[in-house]
Formats: structure tokens, C-alpha cells, sequence
């Protein structure tokens, strides 16, 4: 069956058809879920289907648009990942204990989709607790990615980048703490944006069978994922403005425009690797294609700057003080084993392993220190971008690797040019962004010598996510973007 000719168009390309009644909002609809029950058998990116909903909606949807209503995503097809409550569905962020909580209330964010129109067709796989950078469950198998099979589409919002690149719908919904939204972006060759700390209130995003009260979540945050960098935008907007819950607390960021509209005037320091965490050959490449090309394009590039905060030391803080936060819902006998194991590690040893078990085991008062470093880190980034308008990065050491579900993740290896190194230390590229809470839009800029998707992370500043995004907006238009797995381009 050949595919149809919106199975790939962007959000914005079908909002335009949409409006000009050259397709329908059921029609979209049916395509997409045609799309999944043709091919997700092979990649099993959706865990829960809600067709039936979905349609109605998308009937509402058109009966709006024939009377001339306008709403930002009136009609256009969505996923949603996993670990958002829709109400009605389950929500078990993989957990089997929880395979039968159902939620009778949708996320903040989920309701304001609906209430922009947008048509939630069904929700995307995870990860046990989103603890991964693999999509796999006990409740839901595993999710492929869409350009080899035989590998991760990322993880944790690996459902939903799987399911962009394979043409379930044009938007999706993820999370990100250690770098869920960027990762998964990576590994299918699309786009996510990680938004700057705090911008998007993530009630209802909250692990069964917790109820869904606003509450902060350290490090962590909701953000939008597409096919191009201009739905990004649109979705972002949607998502924004704060939880009405905390009136009085929360108060509305208000996003500065872009610093510039023009390849030309930007400043970039490009970064390609780091002994902390190397890169292999094929990312290494396509982030010195990419600084060629935006150097002949006019962009002032530079390869290095001492203002760059020291990375060593930044990702130690980072993977410190994330476990710190993840660790309060370990159980109480595998937290006490940390502890210990904490303790009898050697002073010496800085290795972002031991900072992880050290990070288990953080009292609060080393948590308040190491709070402190962070907003110096902070300080070291505002200084930078006052002299760059972004920072262009690695997301992750490797194009997709094979599954590996190795129980202790502690015992799995990646191979970066054929060397092992330890499989979670492919944390300290996501969390350049994440520990300083700024902006990162994640980018696809081609593929590996194999066929995997490549990419790269923009890193901006703090609450300047419209520059991030009108960076991508400008490279992908200058040089392009998503391309669809030749697998499942029909």
C-alpha cells in the first residue's frame, strides 16, 4: 500500500492543507492509524491505541474548521508518550505493578493539546520508571528503532521519536531529565526540544499512582517532539504558561525573541568531543560537515573558548545530583546498599561512575553544596553567551547501538570506535544542558556511514528558547532535516 502523500508533512505543512480543505482531519487521522497498524507490529512504538476517540475528535475538528475556526493544532494528528496521564487510558511508565492504573484526568499539557485541537491517536513506549536510554517494558516488549530494527529508537521518549520517524502522526509529547527528549531525537533522526527549566508546568506527568499535583521535579522537564524545528515552536507555545494550581508561585517566563533571524549573525562555539565521554568517527563528522557549512553559510564558528565551563567537573556535579533526586524513590533496601557501597569508594576516584553511587548516598547538606555549584555553573554559562548566541554539541557518544537489556546497566559497554566504555557514562553529553536547566533543541543533520541517524544539540541561553529554535529553523532550511527510514517509507 503506498503511502499518502501526508504521511511525513510537518504540522505546520498539514495546518495549511487543513485550512485550505485540500485534506481532512479524518482523513489525517485515518492515515496515521493506518501507518500504525501497518507497520508497528515490526517496530511496536505504540503501547496504547485510542482510535476510537481519536476519530471522533478528529470529526469535531472538521466540522471547527468548515465553520472557518482557527486553533493551533485544530486537527493535526498526535502521539503522546507513555508516562502522560490521559485520562482513561493507562499510565504505567512500564512499571507492571501498575499495568491497570488508569487516570481519570488528563496532564495539564495533554488538556491544552485538546484544547488546541490537536488529535491524540494513541500513547508511545517507555522504559521501566523512564530509567533508560532503550524503550522496553515488561508490560509492553520492545520498541524498535525504525532505521535497523536490531537497535534502540532512544530512550526514554523512545516510542514517540520511533513513532514521528515512522509517520504516526506529526507531533508527540516527551520528558527529559537525562536527555529522554534529545536521545531518542538522535537515535530516529528528528526533532525535540528540551525547554529551559521550569517554562513548562508538568502536572500530570508523575509516576502512577501518585496523584497529579504540581510538584518540582530537580532537573527534570516536559517538551515537544516533531519532524521539523518549526512544530517544535508551535507545539512549545501550547504547551507553555503556568500550572493555574500555583497561583501565586509560578509565574509566567516570558521568552525573549530570537537574538537573530539570520545565518549570518550568529555566533556559535562548536564542541565535538571530550575526553570525559569521546565521540566516535561518525559523529565527530557530521558535526565538522556542519560547522563547515554554517562557516561558508556566513555563521562565525569557533572550535574552542575557555569561557566553555569545564566539563569534567560539570558532569560530575550533574550525575551527582540527579541520582541524589532519582534515588529518593529507590527502595529502601537497594538505597542502603548504596550508601555502603558509596563509602568504600576511594576518595580518588572521580570517575562518573563512582559520582552516580556517591549521588545515591548525597545527605541534604551535601546536596545544598553541591546546589551552590550549580548556580556558579550558571553564572560560568551567562558569561558565555555573552560572547556566542549558541553552543552546538554532541547529544551522544554513538548512533543507535544494539538492545541491550542487560539487568545491571552498570555491567552494559558501548563501543566508541571500537573501545568500551561504561554505558552510563553516556550521560554527561545531555546533561551540558540539563544541570544548568537551559534551553537544547535537538537537530537531525544526516546519517552515519551505516544508515543511522545523526544529529546534534543546541544548547542556548537560559530562557532563550526562540534562539535555539529559530537556529534549527535556519539549518534546516539551509541544509535539511528529517528524512524517512527507507523501511517504512511507504
Amino acid at each position: 500500500m503506498a503511502r499518502s502523500q501526508w504521511s511525513f508533512k510537518t504540522a505546520v505543512e498539514l495546518s495549511a492543507a487543513l485550512a485550505a480543505k485540500k485534506v481532512s482531519a479524518v482523513e489525517l487521522a485515518e492515515d496515521a492509524i493506518g501507518r500504525i497498524e501497518r507497520h508497528d507490529a515490526k517496530i511496536n512504538a505504540i503501547c496504547v491505541r485510542d482510535y476510537e476517540r481519536a476519530i471522533a475528535a478528529a470529526r469535531a475538528a472538521d466540522a471547527e474548521l468548515a465553520r472557518g475556526l482557527q486553533r493551533p493544532l485544530l486537527g493535526i494528528p498526535v502521539t503522546v508518550k507513555e508516562s502522560y496521564n490521559v485520562a482513561g487510558l493507562p499510565t504505567t511508565w512500564g512499571i507492571p505493578e501498575q499495568k491497570d492504573f488508569t487516570p481519570t484526568e488528563d496532564a495539564l499539557s495533554i488538556s491544552r493539546v485538546k484544547d488546541a485541537g490537536g488529535i491524540i491517536l494513541a500513547k508511545t513506549n517507555v522504559p521501566l520508571n523512564l530509567a533508560d536510554w532503550q524503550s522496553y517494558n515488561d508490560i509492553y516488549g520492545t520498541t524498535n528503532n525504525p532505521y535497523d530494527l536490531g537497535r534502540t529508537p532512544g530512550g526514554s521518549s523512545g516510542g514517540s521519536s520511533a513513532a514521528l520517524a515512522a509517520g504516526y502522526g506529526a507531533l508527540s509529547l516527551g520528558s527529559d531529565i537525562g536527555g529522554s527528549l534529545r536521545v531518542p531525537a538522535f537515535h530516529c533522526g528528528v526533532y525535540a526540544h528540551k525547554p529551559t527549566y521550569g517554562l513548562l508546568p508538568s502536572r500530570g506527568h508523575t509516576a502512577p499512582p501518585a496523584p497529579p499535583l504540581p510538584y518540582e521535579r530537580d532537573l527534570a522537564v516536559i517538551g515537544p517532539m516533531a519532524r521539523s524545528a518549526a512544530d517544535l515552536s508551535l507545539l512549545l507555545d501550547v504547551m507553555a504558561d503556568p500550572d493555574p494550581l500555583e497561583a501565586g508561585i509560578a509565574y509566567k517566563l516570558e521568552l525573549p525573541v530570537a537574538r537573530h533571524t539570520s545565518l549570518q549573525d550568529f555566533r556559535i562555539l562548536v564542541i565535538d568531543t571530550d575526553p570525559v565521554l569521546p565521540t566516535d568517527k561518525a559523529v565527530r563528522s557530521t558535526i565538522d560537515k556542519l560547522a563547515s557549512n554554517l562557516e561558508k553559510a556566513g555563521t562565525r564558528i569557533s572550535r574552542s573558548s575557555p569561557l566553555l565551563p569545564d566539563f569534567a567537573a560539570s558532569s560530575r556535579l550533574y550525575v551527582r545530583m540527579l541520582l541524589s533526586f532519582l534515588a529518593a524513590s529507590f527502595p529502601a533496601d537497594v538505597h542502603a546498599g548504596a550508601v555502603a557501597a558509596a563509602a568504600a569508594l576511594p576518595a580518588d576516584d572521580n570517575s562518573l561512575q563512582a559520582e552516580l553511587t556517591r549521588g545515591i548516598a548525597l545527605s541534604h547538606r551535601d546536596w545544598v553544596a553541591a546546589s551552590v555549584g550549580r548556580t556558579r555553573l550558571r553564572a560560568q554559562w551567562r558569561e558565555l553567551f555573552k560572547s556566542f548566541d549558541a553552543v552546538i554539541c554532541p547529544i551522544m557518544p554513538t548512533p543507535a547501538f544494539p538492545h541491550d537489556h542487560t539487568p545491571d546497566q552498570a555491567e552494559r559497554r558501548i563501543l566508541i570506535d571500537g573501545k568500551p566504555h561504561a554505558y552510563t557514562d553516556q550521560f554527561a553529553w545531555p546533561g551540558i544542558a540539563t544541570l544548568p536547566g537551559l534551553p537544547a533543541t535537538a537537530i537531525p543533520t544526516g546519517f552515519a556511514p551505516d544508515g543511522l541517524p545523526v544529529g546534534v544539540q543546541i544548547v542556548g541561553p537560559w530562557l532563550e528558547d526562540r534562539t535555539t529554535l529559530k537556529l534549527a529553523e535556519l539549518i534546516e532550511r539551509r541544509f535539511g532535516g528529517f528524512k524517512p527510514p527507507p523501511m517504512f517509507d511507504d
